[in-house]
């Protein structure tokens, strides 16, 4: 009999949710909105109805239960969201713990970036290697560190905030209250701010897409942008290879059409900064699952208990 999970991918604005299979086929697919304006309670009901609603496609299988990905940092073993931008009316809350009462099943809750590291690690760009991290570029930049096949998650479940290193000692202010965090220097919102900055583009709020293009086109000042971008992951990825030594480091997100503008200027920092990348055979790659790597990873979730508790 064909054993099967529901991955949930929690955003701002949207909620998908999917059945996949033990062997990582995706089964069924949903897709709501989490309309933030409407309150928890809508919420959980729009994530509730999404898995009863996959879970009557599925009748066939055995049912393994429910990984839920969602932005923020999460206390991990009382399944609550201590601290999300988009998502704040559920923070405080024994989020995991209802959804379960509501549904009767096993249900895991998992940062997001963590969930798409884990997509990755199972069926996506890391599926030859155990150790690898994944770092997600988007408005803010996230990241996850899988080791020996599992998240790592630090005492509290807030390890792998890898958008806060700092890369520029006396950089762009962040909201976390530091100074030159990764993400004010290499994110899709980090891409447009610059560009704003250098008037690029002869209107305000430039799209990450349009410096894309312009950098296609040859525009000089929307190459720097992304020349700046690249020394900037360099700079993060030289110290993760150095603290690590994992054999794999992935870049996944939005921005990822323009690595051949960053790439160079990353590879050279990288280069420069990290003795073990010099000597070894790691490799810095591009994730695979796209926007799908959070959906998988929140569905492993509770294969992976399983192999674990026996």
């Amino acid at each position: 009999m064909t054993e099967y999970s529901i991955g949930v991918d929690l955003g701002g604005t949207n909620l998908r949710a999917a059945a996949v299979d033990q062997d990582g086929n995706m089964l069924a697919q949903v897709s709501a909105s989490t309309s933030p304006e409407k309150g928890r309670e809508f919420v959980i009901g729009e994530i509730v109805d999404s898995i009863n609603e996959l879970r009557a496609k599925q009748i066939d299988g055995r049912f393994a239960g429910v990984g839920i990905g969602v932005p923020g940092f999460i206390l991990m073993e009382k399944g609550v969201i201590l601290n999300s931008n988009n998502l704040s009316f559920l923070e405080d809350f024994p989020l995991r713990d209802d959804i379960e009462r509501r549904l009767g099943v096993p249900v895991i809750l998992e940062n997001d970036a963590n969930a798409a590291a884990l997509g990755e690690s199972w069926i996506g760009a890391g599926a030859d290697v155990e150790d690898l991290v994944l770092l997600t570029l988007g408005t803010g930049i996230g990241g996850g560190i899988v080791y020996k096949g599992r998240v790592m998650h630090g005492f509290l479940g807030m390890a792998g905030e890898l958008g806060h290193l700092t890369v520029v000692p006396n950089g762009n202010p962040c909201g976390c209250g530091n100074v030159g965090c990764l993400e004010k220097h290499a994110s899709a919102t980090a891409i447009t701010c610059l560009a704003e900055l250098m008037r690029v583009t002869p209107h305000p709020n430039p799209t990450a897409e349009e410096i894309y293009n312009l950098a296609l086109a040859g525009d000089w000042k929307a190459q720097q942008i992304f020349h700046s971008m690249g020394e900037a992951l360099g700079i993060a990825l030289a110290m993760l290879i150095n603290t690590f030594n994992f054999p794999l480091y992935l870049l996944s997100g939005g921005p990822l059409p323009a690595w051949d503008y960053f790439a160079p200027a990353m590879l050279e920092q990288v280069k420069r900064r990290s003795f073990t990348f010099r000597n070894t055979q790691t490799r810095i790659e591009k994730a695979k699952l796209g926007g799908q790597a959070g959906l998988y990873g929140a569905a492993y979730l509770p294969f992976q208990a399983q192999i674990h508790r026996h």
